[in-house]
């Protein structure tokens, strides 16, 4: 049983018998009709964003999986944000925004394989170091004293 692999990066719904998913799937005989179909299905959540999409083809009867990756943190947290960028420079343009614990953990919910952290409590640290780097406040409060506030315990009762 000989698989064989095709890796794209489709945005999100999106996926069509285009290049790049189209020309490389002609040639391994999968229904690529099929295949957008599925794809699309499964990266709706993910409308306007680029998603790592990967097709996994058994060669001798020509099934197939498709695993489905997901976007980087920052592409998820400026989507919740409606944000185009962070901030450049956070202490002469202010903050980019603010992200509710609820959306953070939604986030950590969405990246959760991704994440190197081995409790919840430690991915969502994880999601708030990617906040500093947007200039993201997180319930208002900046990244530092996020920090302090989830390892005193305040935010015990969410994780």
């Amino acid at each position: 049983m000989a698989k064989d692999t095709v890796e794209v990066l489709i945005q999100g719904g999106k996926a069509t018998a285009a290049p790049p998913l189209g020309p490389a799937l002609g040639p391994k005989g999968v229904n690529i009709g099929k295949v957008v179909a599925d794809i699309n299905a499964k990266t709706k959540d993910y409308a306007g964003m680029q998603v790592p999409v990967k097709v996994i083809i058994d060669t001798d009867d020509k099934s197939y999986t498709i695993e489905i990756g997901t976007p980087p943190v920052s592409a998820l947290i400026k989507k919740e944000l409606n944000l185009k960028k962070g901030a450049g420079n956070v202490p002469k343009d202010g903050f980019a925004g603010d992200l509710s614990m609820d959306i953070l953990l939604k986030i950590v919910r969405m990246k959760e394989d991704a994440l190197t952290g081995k409790t919840t409590k430690d991915k969502a640290k994880e999601i708030v170091g990617s906040c500093r780097s947007m200039g993201i406040t997180i319930d208002g409060k900046s990244s530092e004293d996020m920090i302090k506030a989830i390892n005193s315990g305040a935010y015990d009762s969410k994780f």
